[in-house]
């Protein structure tokens, strides 16, 4: 989840239905690459300039300065550049994976789901629409009071909880500053109307982490930390649960780590652990959530941490072994199928956003499961059709990646019915109990006329 605009060139792109291309090579040795962009998405052998240098990408990358690579970091350094600019040009239909996929791709779900301990947590619709507040800060979509968010949010995260240090483990939440966000309410005011969206059935959750809250418990300290702090807001705010989600370098695999059902990394064990013991804390109704980017979830397809020679991306993957081992106790994934390169699907072809494809692709690999890089031995488990969700941008100013309603829709009838799939054939067959969308984010919404409300929550309504 980002806080900040996107680039008013990317929106104005977008809003005319144009796409944004990344350029995959320099015209010419000394001619430098097109600029980097701190909002655009690379992936491996994308080459870019920045302060009369180009690089080229190691692996998939966002936000990060080419600057500051180094031998370990995604940018090679390619040297000065000069000269006039290339053209921006489109990446390559199928950019060639380090590690092979498998030959066959499965035509049935390739695992059973492990059995479930404990039931879903009650109170949710069958369908559910899940979306973010900006709750803590602002942006260019305004404020808006719990009070006045619509009846029809039926999870309501709180953007966000975030650490006093990456690696404290010490989460705290405050409401928007008023110097910031005039008008916002009291916090008197703001717990009275959490207690009344609790009272009419709706799910309130803390959402720990996002684009500028990195969380790395590499201590048991800050695990320990982690439980205590985020127990004190839910009993605060007097919340039903929370959101994880941890993005940019929160999650990664130390090297030699490559079991994703036993993980050894100090940050994966410990924060298992400390979601498992907010869970036994309050019971079977406590709500857990997460919010992860594709690069974390279904590029575990193709590779995983860094992989068996190194080299890799060691945070590809990376949220697979917190997913299966709190599979019993995950209430909804709902992956962002935004802001995210090209992923290879179980049909081993290469989805890209902006459409029902990659709605349908992403999230048939979490119905369905997958062999987690490459390998079929090693299976990712599916989860229950209730526990599964898909993250769409409410508008072209909230993310990249914006689908329109009717796009939307489709992936959900295919994904829900079997019908209306494109070219996609879907190996997890009919999900009746599918959950719902989650979007990136009220506010957003509210900004463009509730579009995504108005359009999709009468649409899972009548899906029965």
């Amino acid at each position: 989840m980002r806080r900040s605009l996107i680039l008013a060139v990317t929106a104005a792109l977008a809003a005319t239905g144009s796409t944004v291309y990344i350029a995959s090579s320099a015209s010419a040795a000394v001619a430098c690459a097109p600029a980097w962009s701190a909002s655009a998405v690379y992936v491996k052998d994308n080459s870019v300039s920045y302060q009369s240098k180009n690089y080229t990408a190691k692996w998939w990358t966002q936000g990060e300065v080419p600057t500051a690579s180094g031998e370990w970091g995604v940018w090679a350094d390619k040297g000065a550049c000069g000269g006039t600019t290339p053209p921006t040009t489109p990446p390559p239909t199928t950019p060639p994976p380090t590690t092979p996929p498998p030959t066959t791709p499965p035509t049935t779900p390739p695992t059973t789901p492990p059995p479930t301990s404990q039931p879903p947590v009650a109170g949710l619709p069958k369908h559910a629409l899940i979306g973010y507040l900006h709750a803590s800060f602002a942006n260019g979509a305004g404020y808006l009071k719990m009070a006045d968010v619509p009846a029809d949010w039926d999870i309501i995260n709180l953007s966000f909880g975030e650490p006093t240090s990456a690696t404290s483990g010490d989460i705290r939440f405050t409401l928007c500053p008023a110097a910031e966000c005039p008008g916002v309410e009291s916090e008197a005011d703001f717990i009275g109307a959490i207690r009344a969206k609790r009272a009419a059935g709706k799910k309130v959750l803390l959402s720990i982490g996002g684009a500028n809250g990195q969380v790395q418990l590499t201590t048991t300290a800050a695990r320990d930390k982690f439980v205590s702090s985020v127990s004190a807001i839910v009993d605060r705010y007097g919340l039903d649960g929370v959101d994880i989600d941890f993005e940019g370098h929160s999650l990664s695999l130390n090297t030699g780590d490559t079991d994703f059902k036993n993980p050894t990394t100090p940050v994966i064990v410990n924060l298992i652990s400390a979601l498992k013991s907010l869970k036994a804390r309050y019971g079977a109704s406590f709500v857990l959530t997460m919010a992860p980017e594709t690069f974390f979830v279904q590029l575990g397809y193709q590779y995983y941490g860094s992989g068996p020679w190194g080299g890799q991306d060691p945070r590809a993957g990376s949220y697979l072994p917190v997913i299966y081992a709190l599979r019993n106790d995950l209430t909804v994934l709902h992956v962002q199928d935004y802001n995210s390169g090209s992923i290879v699907g179980l049909d081993n072809q290469y989805h890209s956003m902006g459409g029902a494809d990659f709605h349908i692709a992403m999230t048939d690999m979490l119905l369905a499961g997958f062999p987690v890089a490459g390998n079929t031995a090693n299976m990712f488990p599916a989860l229950r059709e209730d526990q599964v969700a898909f993250g769409a941008p409410s508008s072209v100013s909230a993310g990249n990646g914006y689908v329109a309603p009717a796009g939307v829709q489709q992936a959900v009838t295919c994904l829900v019915k079997g019908s209306n799939c494109g070219g996609y054939t879907v190996r997890s067959g009919t999900n009746p109990n599918f959950r719902g969308l989650m979007t990136w984010s009220i506010n957003w919404d509210r900004f463009y006329n509730w579009e995504f409300r108005n359009s999709h929550e009468p649409f899972l309504n009548g899906l029965g």
